[in-house]
Protein backbone atom coordinates (compact mmCIF):
# COMPACT_ATOMS: atom_id res chain seq x y z
CA UNK A 1 0.00 0.00 0.00
CA UNK A 2 1.55 3.10 -1.01
CA UNK A 3 0.26 6.92 -0.30
CA UNK A 4 -1.09 8.85 -3.61
CA UNK A 5 0.10 12.06 -4.25
CA UNK A 6 -2.50 14.31 -3.80
CA UNK A 7 -0.50 16.96 -2.58
CA UNK A 8 -0.19 16.31 0.88
CA UNK A 9 3.54 17.41 0.99
CA UNK A 10 3.03 20.98 -0.64
CA UNK A 11 0.84 21.62 2.40
CA UNK A 12 2.66 20.71 5.15
CA UNK A 13 6.24 21.78 6.37
CA UNK A 14 9.04 20.02 8.98
CA UNK A 15 9.92 22.51 10.71
CA UNK A 16 12.49 20.47 12.98
CA UNK A 17 14.00 16.95 12.52
CA UNK A 18 16.70 14.66 13.86
CA UNK A 19 17.85 11.69 11.88
CA UNK A 20 19.15 8.49 13.40
CA UNK A 21 19.92 4.78 11.51
CA UNK A 22 17.37 3.20 13.06
CA UNK A 23 14.34 6.12 12.75
CA UNK A 24 13.75 9.93 11.86
CA UNK A 25 11.73 11.92 13.87
CA UNK A 26 10.20 15.06 12.27
CA UNK A 27 7.74 17.89 13.90
CA UNK A 28 5.91 18.80 10.76
CA UNK A 29 3.55 21.94 10.59
CA UNK A 30 0.11 22.53 8.50
CA UNK A 31 0.58 25.96 6.16
CA UNK A 32 -3.25 26.46 6.02
CA UNK A 33 -6.39 24.91 6.92
CA UNK A 34 -8.53 24.42 4.18
CA UNK A 35 -11.20 22.00 4.86
CA UNK A 36 -13.87 24.46 6.67
CA UNK A 37 -17.45 23.32 6.75
CA UNK A 38 -19.40 26.37 8.15
CA UNK A 39 -19.15 29.75 8.27
CA UNK A 40 -18.13 29.85 11.59
CA UNK A 41 -15.00 27.56 11.49
CA UNK A 42 -13.70 29.11 8.65
CA UNK A 43 -13.61 32.19 10.74
CA UNK A 44 -11.83 30.42 13.47
CA UNK A 45 -9.46 28.95 11.05
CA UNK A 46 -8.77 32.44 9.62
CA UNK A 47 -8.53 34.22 13.23
CA UNK A 48 -5.86 31.10 13.85
CA UNK A 49 -3.43 31.20 10.26
CA UNK A 50 -3.79 34.76 11.33
CA UNK A 51 -2.57 34.87 14.54
CA UNK A 52 0.46 32.45 13.16
CA UNK A 53 -1.37 29.18 15.05
CA UNK A 54 -0.28 26.33 13.01
CA UNK A 55 -1.64 22.76 13.47
CA UNK A 56 1.42 20.04 14.09
CA UNK A 57 2.08 16.63 13.97
CA UNK A 58 4.93 14.85 14.88
CA UNK A 59 5.76 12.36 12.44
CA UNK A 60 7.96 9.10 12.54
CA UNK A 61 9.86 7.18 10.01
CA UNK A 62 10.92 3.43 11.44
CA UNK A 63 14.08 1.93 10.33
CA UNK A 64 13.73 -1.44 12.66
CA UNK A 65 13.91 1.11 15.39
CA UNK A 66 11.35 1.36 18.34
CA UNK A 67 9.92 4.65 19.77
CA UNK A 68 7.76 5.01 23.03
CA UNK A 69 5.22 7.35 23.30
CA UNK A 70 2.35 9.02 25.62
CA UNK A 71 -0.48 6.76 25.86
CA UNK A 72 -3.21 8.04 23.35
CA UNK A 73 -0.63 10.06 20.59
CA UNK A 74 -1.04 7.42 18.28
CA UNK A 75 -3.03 8.73 15.53
CA UNK A 76 -1.89 6.25 12.44
CA UNK A 77 0.57 4.44 11.39
CA UNK A 78 1.44 2.17 7.97
CA UNK A 79 4.02 -0.40 7.79
CA UNK A 80 5.39 -3.82 9.47
CA UNK A 81 5.00 -2.09 12.95
CA UNK A 82 4.13 -3.69 16.31
CA UNK A 83 2.50 -2.16 19.32
CA UNK A 84 4.05 -3.50 22.91
CA UNK A 85 3.03 -2.24 26.82
CA UNK A 86 5.21 -3.50 29.15
CA UNK A 87 3.11 -3.51 32.20
CA UNK A 88 5.45 -5.24 34.84
CA UNK A 89 4.58 -6.66 38.21
CA UNK A 90 1.70 -5.31 39.96
CA UNK A 91 2.74 -3.54 42.70
CA UNK A 92 4.94 -1.45 40.44
CA UNK A 93 1.94 -0.92 38.13
CA UNK A 94 0.05 0.03 41.10
CA UNK A 95 2.87 2.44 42.07
CA UNK A 96 2.96 3.60 38.88
CA UNK A 97 -1.03 4.17 38.51
CA UNK A 98 -0.67 6.15 41.44
CA UNK A 99 2.25 8.29 40.61
CA UNK A 100 0.98 9.16 37.43
CA UNK A 101 -2.40 10.07 38.69
CA UNK A 102 -0.74 12.53 40.66
CA UNK A 103 1.45 13.68 37.80
CA UNK A 104 -0.86 14.32 34.91
CA UNK A 105 1.09 11.83 33.00
CA UNK A 106 -0.23 8.04 31.82
CA UNK A 107 0.56 4.93 33.76
CA UNK A 108 1.61 3.00 30.76
CA UNK A 109 3.31 4.15 27.63
CA UNK A 110 3.38 1.97 24.70
CA UNK A 111 6.34 1.23 22.56
CA UNK A 112 5.83 0.56 18.73
CA UNK A 113 8.64 -1.51 16.59
CA UNK A 114 9.16 -2.17 12.75
CA UNK A 115 9.60 -1.01 9.82
CA UNK A 116 7.28 1.96 8.76
CA UNK A 117 5.74 5.33 9.24
CA UNK A 118 3.89 6.68 12.25
CA UNK A 119 2.08 9.75 13.27
CA UNK A 120 1.06 11.03 16.17
CA UNK A 121 -1.82 12.90 17.10
CA UNK A 122 -2.25 16.89 15.60
CA UNK A 123 -2.28 19.25 17.72
CA UNK A 124 -1.89 23.33 17.99
CA UNK A 125 0.77 23.07 20.67
CA UNK A 126 4.65 23.53 20.25
CA UNK A 127 6.93 20.64 20.24
CA UNK A 128 10.31 20.31 20.85
CA UNK A 129 13.32 17.83 20.60
CA UNK A 130 16.27 16.92 22.06
CA UNK A 131 18.89 14.44 22.56
CA UNK A 132 20.46 13.42 25.93
CA UNK A 133 23.54 10.66 26.04
CA UNK A 134 23.61 8.80 29.37
CA UNK A 135 21.81 11.83 31.15
CA UNK A 136 18.32 12.62 32.34
CA UNK A 137 15.91 15.11 32.25
CA UNK A 138 13.35 16.27 34.85
CA UNK A 139 9.71 18.23 33.06
CA UNK A 140 7.17 19.31 34.15
CA UNK A 141 3.63 17.71 34.32
CA UNK A 142 2.40 16.62 30.89
CA UNK A 143 5.23 17.15 29.03
CA UNK A 144 6.08 14.38 27.68
CA UNK A 145 5.44 12.92 24.20
CA UNK A 146 7.38 10.47 22.91
CA UNK A 147 11.27 8.79 23.17
CA UNK A 148 13.09 6.28 21.83
CA UNK A 149 12.13 3.25 23.47
CA UNK A 150 15.34 2.19 25.28
CA UNK A 151 15.26 5.37 27.46
CA UNK A 152 13.20 4.56 30.76
CA UNK A 153 10.25 6.97 31.89
CA UNK A 154 9.15 7.40 35.20
CA UNK A 155 7.62 9.88 38.03
CA UNK A 156 9.46 10.84 40.32
CA UNK A 157 8.45 13.06 43.63
CA UNK A 158 9.73 16.04 44.85
CA UNK A 159 12.77 16.09 47.26
CA UNK A 160 10.66 17.96 50.11
CA UNK A 161 7.20 18.45 50.71
CA UNK A 162 7.95 22.08 50.50
CA UNK A 163 9.27 22.18 47.18
CA UNK A 164 6.24 20.21 45.77
CA UNK A 165 3.53 22.35 47.91
CA UNK A 166 4.64 25.63 47.71
CA UNK A 167 7.16 25.24 44.97
CA UNK A 168 3.93 25.02 42.53
CA UNK A 169 5.48 22.12 40.26
CA UNK A 170 3.15 19.50 42.30
CA UNK A 171 4.52 16.56 44.27
CA UNK A 172 6.00 14.60 41.24
CA UNK A 173 7.72 15.07 38.15
CA UNK A 174 8.30 13.10 35.20
CA UNK A 175 12.44 12.04 34.48
CA UNK A 176 13.71 11.19 31.27
CA UNK A 177 16.83 8.78 31.43
CA UNK A 178 18.94 7.16 29.39
CA UNK A 179 20.52 7.57 25.37
CA UNK A 180 18.60 8.75 22.63
CA UNK A 181 15.90 11.17 21.42
CA UNK A 182 12.79 13.15 23.64
CA UNK A 183 10.38 14.64 22.41
CA UNK A 184 8.07 17.55 24.40
CA UNK A 185 5.18 18.78 23.66
CA UNK A 186 5.49 22.52 25.65
CA UNK A 187 3.52 25.95 26.43
CA UNK A 188 4.83 28.01 23.84
CA UNK A 189 7.18 28.28 20.71
CA UNK A 190 10.94 26.67 21.53
CA UNK A 191 12.24 29.95 19.70
CA UNK A 192 10.99 31.28 23.26
CA UNK A 193 12.49 28.93 25.37
CA UNK A 194 15.84 29.88 27.45
CA UNK A 195 18.08 27.46 27.80
CA UNK A 196 20.65 28.40 30.91
CA UNK A 197 23.64 26.68 31.33
CA UNK A 198 24.53 26.29 34.94
CA UNK A 199 27.58 25.68 36.35
CA UNK A 200 27.79 25.36 40.34
CA UNK A 201 25.94 28.77 39.95
CA UNK A 202 22.30 28.90 41.33
CA UNK A 203 19.09 30.06 38.95
CA UNK A 204 16.02 31.45 41.14
CA UNK A 205 12.67 32.20 39.39
CA UNK A 206 9.58 33.59 40.93
CA UNK A 207 6.61 31.01 39.31
CA UNK A 208 6.45 28.26 37.48
CA UNK A 209 7.88 28.54 34.11
CA UNK A 210 11.02 26.52 34.33
CA UNK A 211 9.94 23.47 32.26
CA UNK A 212 13.34 21.40 32.28
CA UNK A 213 16.53 20.62 34.27
CA UNK A 214 18.82 18.24 33.86
CA UNK A 215 19.64 15.40 36.41
CA UNK A 216 22.48 16.70 38.05
CA UNK A 217 20.43 20.14 38.86
CA UNK A 218 19.14 20.56 42.14
CA UNK A 219 15.49 22.04 42.64
CA UNK A 220 14.16 23.71 46.18
CA UNK A 221 12.03 26.16 47.26
CA UNK A 222 13.88 29.08 49.23
CA UNK A 223 13.19 32.61 50.58
CA UNK A 224 13.72 35.78 48.83
CA UNK A 225 15.34 37.28 51.73
CA UNK A 226 17.26 35.90 54.72
CA UNK A 227 13.86 35.88 56.82
CA UNK A 228 10.20 34.94 56.03
CA UNK A 229 8.66 38.34 56.43
CA UNK A 230 11.47 40.13 54.73
CA UNK A 231 10.85 37.75 51.89
CA UNK A 232 6.69 38.81 52.17
CA UNK A 233 7.63 42.54 52.01
CA UNK A 234 9.87 42.63 49.36
CA UNK A 235 6.94 41.11 47.52
CA UNK A 236 8.64 38.24 45.93
CA UNK A 237 8.05 35.54 48.75
CA UNK A 238 9.34 32.21 47.83
CA UNK A 239 11.73 31.30 44.77
CA UNK A 240 11.70 28.07 42.84
CA UNK A 241 15.55 27.41 43.31
CA UNK A 242 17.87 25.97 41.09
CA UNK A 243 21.56 24.63 41.99
CA UNK A 244 24.47 22.39 40.21
CA UNK A 245 25.77 22.02 37.25
CA UNK A 246 23.51 21.04 34.21
CA UNK A 247 20.88 22.96 31.93
CA UNK A 248 17.38 24.56 32.90
CA UNK A 249 14.93 25.86 30.82
CA UNK A 250 12.57 28.52 31.33
CA UNK A 251 9.45 29.39 29.40
CA UNK A 252 8.81 33.32 30.60
CA UNK A 253 6.17 34.09 28.17
CA UNK A 254 3.87 31.15 29.34
CA UNK A 255 2.17 33.20 32.08
CA UNK A 256 1.18 35.70 29.50
CA UNK A 257 -0.06 33.51 27.17
CA UNK A 258 -2.29 31.45 30.39
CA UNK A 259 -3.22 34.86 31.43
CA UNK A 260 -4.94 35.51 28.09
CA UNK A 261 -6.70 32.40 27.83
CA UNK A 262 -7.71 32.82 31.15
CA UNK A 263 -9.28 36.99 29.65
CA UNK A 264 -7.00 38.29 32.50
CA UNK A 265 -6.10 41.11 30.50
CA UNK A 266 -9.42 41.91 29.38
CA UNK A 267 -8.25 42.66 25.91
CA UNK A 268 -10.98 40.71 24.16
CA UNK A 269 -13.82 42.16 25.98
CA UNK A 270 -11.90 45.75 25.08
CA UNK A 271 -11.34 44.74 21.43
CA UNK A 272 -15.51 44.33 21.68
CA UNK A 273 -16.18 47.27 23.40
CA UNK A 274 -14.04 49.37 20.99
CA UNK A 275 -16.09 47.31 17.76
CA UNK A 276 -19.45 48.28 19.54
CA UNK A 277 -18.24 52.20 20.14
CA UNK A 278 -17.92 52.38 16.26
CA UNK A 279 -21.49 50.60 15.59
Amino acid sequence: MSIRSNGFEDQVQVIDKIEKRDMTIEVIEFNQLKGSQSPGTAMEMMFAQQAGMRLRQIRINLRGGSIKTESGALYFSKGNISCDTQIGGIGGALGKMFKSTLNSESTFKPVYSGDGEIYLEPTFNNFIMLEIDNDSVIVDKGYFYCCSANMKVEPIMQGNISSAVMGGEGLFQAKIEGTGIVVLEIPVPQQEILKYELTGDRLQVDGNFAILRTGNVKFSVQKSSKSLIGSLMNGEGLLQTFEGNGQVWLAPTACVYNRLALGSFGLVNASNKSMNNKQ
